[in-house]
């Protein structure tokens, strides 16, 4: 089990974060850059001190600034695969493997043994004289893998471990890294910034922005409920925030909705971009939502069209191409909005 409080001040940042994570569990920490994320790795690796906080694992203190315990990050049973690798270049791959048994006082014969049953199993045994230079970015991904593995980690740290490959050979690579984490009984913490990669490797999300963490929980739990801006940018789906009395949610500024929701209090709503219909006059008939806005940005993605709607309630509609066209739109062109009470899902901010 690892129990952290992280609390770092580096600059601008500042840093703190709280975390439990069980064995078997694979954590993703995801949130965009400058967040604070690959800091959060390092602290926990002991490549940088904490300001305040407490690092334990399997109820042995690696750090902990009250007690003025700081075990160095060669004592730590962590392993890490960092964003670019960080391959020795002068060293074949078995020799970078078997680095850290080194390192850790392993004799020799033994550390080059353990080094390639790892590159054998990681299925890159081939490689085992070569140097990192010709190595492909999953070839090296991997060695960087098997080096984290072969000192038998209790937690394994994984710093965006997909953003120096392209993106024709992420797929591949993703789905490879998910059978090898799949094989490794401890802890595993991937950092990443793309909620893809994020969804498919992790059982649970740990939302970090400006240095705290904002939102946690499953992967389903974190897309359908987001509880900040950054997230629903992610999700795609338009946030607000508002006071809700008897499904009317009041929003700053004079705005309001009404949702089938039964939630009183402070909310989030969430409106899904294709539960916003357009027109371009107003719509006949009772709909609980309706506003005037006008259309502020209009981006093709394939066969959907995502356009911005300005006015008293800013929003985010998706529609066809041939939507486009009927409907005459054009960057600052007037539309009205409409929006089901059905489609809009309220809960407790």
């Amino acid at each position: 089990m690892l129990t952290a409080q992280v609390e770092v001040g580096l600059g601008a940042l500042d840093l703190d974060v709280s975390i439990e994570a069980a064995p078997g569990e694979i954590v993703a920490v995801l949130g965009p850059n400058g967040a604070g994320k690959s800091t959060f790795l390092r602290a926990l690796a002991g490549l940088v001190p904490l300001t305040r906080g407490r690092v334990a694992l399997d109820d042995v203190v690696l750090e902990d600034t009250a007690q003025r315990i700081h075990l160095p990050p060669e004592r730590r049973p962590i392993g890490v695969v960092f964003q670019d690798y960080l391959l020795f270049p002068h060293l074949t791959a078995l020799e970078n493997v078997a680095f850290g048994l080194r390192a850790r006082g392993v004799p020799a014969r033994e550390a080059r043994s353990r080094a390639r049953s790892w590159l054998d199993r990681l299925r890159i045994g081939e490689t085992a004289d070569t140097k990192p230079c010709p190595l492909s970015g999953g070839e090296a991904q991997r060695v960087a893998l098997a080096r984290a593995l072969a000192i038998d980690p209790r937690l394994l740290l994984l710093d965006e471990p997909l953003a120096a490959l392209d993106a024709s050979a992420r797929g591949t690579v993703r789905r490879d890294l998910k059978r090898h984490l799949a094989s490794f009984a401890g802890i595993r913490i991937v950092i990443t910034h793309d909620p893809l990669e994020a969804v498919a490797l992790a059982d649970r999300l740990v939302i970090l922005e400006g240095g705290r963490v904002v939102q946690t929980g499953s992967p389903v739990e974190v897309t359908q409920r987001p509880r900040s801006r950054y997230v629903a940018d992610l999700v795609g789906v338009n946030l607000l925030r508002g006071t809700a009395t008897g499904g009317q949610v009041k929003l700053p500024g004079g705005a309001s909705l009404q949702s089938a929701d039964g939630v009183d209090g402070e909310v989030f709503a969430v409106i899904h971009p294709r539960a916003v219909a357009l027109h371009r006059a107003r719509p006949e008939g009772s709909p609980r939502n309706v506003w005037r806005g006008r259309a502020s940005a209009l981006d093709f993605q394939g066969d959907r069209v995502r356009v911005g709607v300005e006015g008293e309630m800013p929003i985010v509609a998706e529609v066809t191409p041939a939507a486009v066209s009927e409907l005459d739109l054009a960057e600052g062109g007037e539309i009205w909005v409409s929006v089901k009470a059905t489609e809009i899902s309220v809960y407790p901010a």
